[in-house]
């Protein structure tokens, strides 16, 4: 047992690394310091657990799916889309069958099947968890944007045509309607900018 909480131990520290990993698809929109890929998954997980809510599916399984995500990064990188055409496509079961090799089986069986789930898009809940990553997208392009990025827009405009469920595009369209400030605003009760 030792070995193998060793080998939960590395994969802790391998997956702290998302901490410092940059999102690089952001660079091309001018974005200096981008989110990290750890940031970028926090929220995704959080969003996933509501469309999987308002859908009707686990929430809990969803952000579960969310927060694996992207997990296989801390070894792969985040390659953005124009990279991939490069670099070629990584696969996520096999790089996740490589991180939890030395964990535990029954602990690296429920990461595999997460990871599997998120990968094969038919639940209920990967669904919701997929929306979830393009709606952290384009949220995050939202945000971008009203910082004066104004390149995000394509993040933005894509993301929002790669939603499928209706809960994640009407989400979509009530975030495309609003200032990322206007929570701020309700919370201290003043006026809607209309």
């Amino acid at each position: 047992m030792t070995d193998e909480l060793a080998g939960v131990a590395h994969f802790l520290y391998e997956a702290g690394t998302l901490k410092q990993s940059r999102r690089t698809g952001w660079w091309m929109a001018g974005v200096r310091d981008p989110e990290s890929v750890a940031e970028h998954s926090w929220r995704t997980s959080l969003i996933a657990s509501v469309i999987a809510a308002m859908e009707g599916a686990d929430p809990a399984r969803a952000a579960l799916l969310a927060v694996w995500h992207d997990s296989q990064e801390s070894r792969t990188g985040d390659v953005n889309h124009l990279g991939k055409r490069y670099a070629g496509e990584t696969d996520p079961e096999a790089v996740t069958a490589d991180q939890v090799a030395a964990m535990p089986p029954v602990l690296a069986a429920a990461i595999r099947e997460a990871v599997a789930e998120y990968e094969g898009r038919q639940s209920p809940e990967a669904i919701a968890a997929r929306d979830a990553d393009k709606l952290e997208c384009m949220l995050q392009g939202i945000e971008y944007k009203a910082q004066g990025y104004e390149l995000a827009q394509r993040w933005i405009d894509n993301s929002r045509g790669r939603l499928v469920t209706r809960s994640a595009q009407a989400l979509a369209d009530q975030l495309l309607g609003m200032d990322p400030l206007d929570w701020l605003r309700a919370v201290l009760g003043e006026k809607q900018k209309g």
